[in-house]
């Protein structure tokens, strides 16, 4: 929700004033013109399909109260939004992402009373994010990402619709290149923030692992403190890269480290894990100052334990009722598409993360194929990983060594040459042949799988998102 006049919306973003309107701006940041709606501001991206700008006339009869554009405007168009009332500016260089994070930080210097919580990693940030809202929502009002609305159009957007009464931003912050993270910083300007790991998502775009401990350690580039907390970072103290972060980045920029983990020396740590049939770790969490608390988490799989421990950090440095955290965050519900555990029609079960997948995220969701109780048949339905850039083959044959590794009945590898890295990988490490399945797409695997997948299987399906292996979860689940 932003309160502003056409003068002032041009004077915070750099934008050029092409016309002042008479509505009162005061709604929604939408950046698609069918959500445009009375007193809203409509951010006009030139997409590779759709050309936003296109829709400035368009927006401002829905009742759009100003037009941001990323282009010469339309004179008919411009004239159009003119005599309805509608202000329309030109972002500076056309540049709307940009535009975005100068309005998000000024509604962000408008709110000295937020305290922001930012949540980056290659791997679990949507879950620890997850958590972190439900726990930190026991004892403060709390605003968190929606979905997957954590990039330089995303954040944004969040820190622009957080309601006024908001106690507590939970913000995911994610990255495809450098400095992506330093731009969301210094708009969001987070207190506490939590690094879940450093894996090797989009190591095609950053060229190293290192490359990527770097992007991710830019969150402390914009923190500081707020509301009388001091600046954090959690950090898990088994990752490759914490000393390196804490040394390098956190350190030097005044931000203190916490570091969670199973060690001894661990100021928040798990004990006695356990895990049950159905792959939900039961741990204590215990804390520095003595305080140990048993939990039974919602998530399945081991990999699960570092992000509530993460997220119990955060609870901790806030002053939060601990115990009453960690119970709410060990009842919260599935996300969908990410480790969410479905029924079928069949009576097989069917683990669907089918969102995204890196060679890390992979490896953690085949453990919690094999660590989940079973049954029938344990089958992995695996598609490709994207933006590994030359390190592409290498990392597929990774996966498909890891899960001949493991006791899976059948290895499903769904896509074309990366797909056939795996298997041939999984063949070279002695699965056997009989047991792998190739097909090269969801519709024929579909076909071939659908009908035999019986009552008591445990299905895993994961793959990145551009590979469309959630409908191979809708038709297994609807048979």
């Amino acid at each position: 929700m932003i309160r502003t006049t056409p003068e002032e919306l041009a004077r915070v973003t750099g934008a050029e004033l092409l016309c002042a309107g008479t509505r009162g701006i005061e709604g929604e940041v939408v950046v698609d013109s069918r959500r445009a709606s009375e007193g809203s501001l409509f951010v006009a991206f030139a997409g590779e399909r759709v050309d936003g700008n296109s829709f400035l006339a368009a927006a401002a009869e829905t009742g759009a109260a100003a037009v941001a554009l990323s282009a010469e405007p339309d004179a008919a168009q411009l004239d159009r939004a003119r005599e309805l009332g509608c202000t329309v500016v030109r972002a500076e260089g056309d540049d709307c992402e940009e535009f975005l994070l100068r309005l998000a930080a000024e509604r962000r210097r408008r709110h000295p009373d937020w305290l922001v919580v930012g949540v980056t990693g290659s791997v679990g940030k949507t879950t620890t994010k997850n958590m972190l809202a439900a726990g930190i929502a026991t004892g403060r009002r709390v605003f968190a990402t929606s979905g997957n609305f954590n990039n330089l159009i995303g954040m944004p957007l969040t820190v622009l619709s957080a309601p006024d009464d908001a106690e507590v931003l939970v913000i995911e912050m994610g990255m495809n290149h450098p400095h992506e993270i330093d731009r969301m910083a210094a708009a969001a300007r987070p207190t506490l923030a939590v690094i879940t790991n450093v894996g090797t998502s989009h190591i095609g775009l950053l060229g190293s692992r290192e490359n990527i401990a770097r992007a991710k350690a830019e969150i402390v580039s914009g923190m500081a403190a707020s509301c009388g907390v001091e600046p954090c970072l959690a950090l898990t103290s088994s990752g490759d890269y914490t000393s390196y972060i804490a040394d390098r980045y956190a350190r030097p920029a005044g931000v203190s480290t916490l570091l969670v983990g199973e060690g001894p020396h661990d100021a928040v740590r798990a004990e006695d894990v356990t895990l049950g049939d159905d792959g939900r770790p039961s741990l204590s969490v215990a804390f520095a100052d003595g305080l140990s608390h048993r939990v039974t988490l919602s998530v399945p799989g081991r990999q699960a334990v570092p992000d509530f421990l993460l997220a119990m950090a955060v609870v901790w440095q806030l002053g939060l009722d601990r115990a009453q955290a960690a119970d709410a965050i060990a009842t919260m519900p599935a996300t969908h598409m990410r480790l969410n555990v479905l029924p079928t029609h069949s009576g097989a079960r069917v683990i669907d993360d089918s969102y995204n997948a890196s060679p890390s995220s992979m490896a953690a969701a085949l453990d919690v194929l094999c660590e989940m109780g079973c049954d029938g048949r344990r089958v992995a339905v695996l598609g490709e990983m994207g933006e590994l850039g030359a390190e592409e083959r290498r990392l597929h044959g990774y996966v498909g060594a890891y899960a001949a590794a493991k006791p899976i009945d059948m290895l499903v590898l769904i896509g074309g040459d990366l797909a056939a890295e795996m298997g041939e990988a999984a063949r070279t490490m002695g699965y056997s042949e009989d047991r792998i399945e190739a097909f090269p797409d969801v519709a024929s695997a579909l076909s071939a799988l659908g009908p035999v997948i019986a009552r008591g299987d445990l299905v895993l399906v994961k793959a990145s998102r551009s590979s469309g292996l959630d409908a191979f979860v809708r038709g297994v689940v609807s048979r």
